[in-house]
């Protein structure tokens, strides 16, 4: 029987560029990415944003990791939250125990604040997806999830959600419906057109509000830069 490969934490460590290596040139366009944010909406700053894809393996984890972190490194109070409770991944990134978690809180095994961890990024606070549920969409649209999002927004300037992709299952959509917005990641020479344009009617489809794109893979030849972000 074959063992499973463990994530080294050198891997690991890499998905968090933005605090590891700050003044690199693709934690700049995160930046850039907060930037966009935060002026795309000034009148009503977003307080509730998730981040998703087309499909697997496209950047959102880490895009919505590094998101967080900058966010933080401007002195705003952030929760990051693994809402990704099929395939979680959050607890890898910031190395954290997964043995408490969202699962948890929502079904009143435990308290939003009992569940929530520190992180090494001063001003970012993990809530990890906790033990998988046989029923995260059932979850992330009952009314204890509601409950948890109108108190974690008490506490935070931000709360940002990783999300499965949302072509894969309802869970991006339904949470979408009660954010402020969606980023969704696209990635060069892997996502189809026909599967992002899919994914826009979906979640436009659930009343979800897309305010913006994030393309990630494109080599710096092809462009002099890593990622870039636009408003629709």
């Amino acid at each position: 029987m074959f063992k499973k490969k463990k994530k080294s934490i050198f891997t690991t460590k890499r998905n968090i560029i933005a605090h590891i290596d700050p003044k690199s040139p693709i934690s700049e366009q995160y930046r850039t990415l907060r930037t966009n944010i935060t002026f795309s909406e000034a009148d009503h700053p977003f307080q509730t944003i998730l981040a998703t894809s087309a499909g697997p393996g496209e950047g959102k984890s880490t895009t919505i990791a590094n998101t967080a972190i900058v966010f933080a490194q401007a002195g705003k109070k952030v929760l990051l939250v693994d809402a990704d409770m099929r395939k979680p991944t959050v607890h890898y990134t910031f190395q954290l125990g997964n043995h408490i978690g969202l699962t948890n809180v929502l079904t009143k095994q435990t308290t939003l604040d009992l569940a929530i961890q520190t992180s090494e990024v001063e001003n970012l606070s993990v809530l990890t997806s906790g033990p998988v549920p046989p029923n995260p969409a059932e979850l992330l649209g009952s009314n204890q999830f509601k409950e948890l999002l109108e108190t974690a927004k008490k506490h935070y300037d931000l709360i940002l959600f990783d999300t499965p992709p949302v072509l894969a299952v309802a869970d991006a959509a339904i949470l979408g419906n009660v954010c402020d917005g969606i980023v969704l990641v696209i990635r060069s020479g892997q996502t189809e057109v026909e599967a992002a344009a899919k994914a826009k009617d979906l979640l436009e489809g659930a009343k979800a509000k897309i305010i913006g794109a994030v393309l990630n893979g494109r080599k710096a030849s092809e462009q002099n830069y890593y990622y870039y972000y636009s408003n629709r």
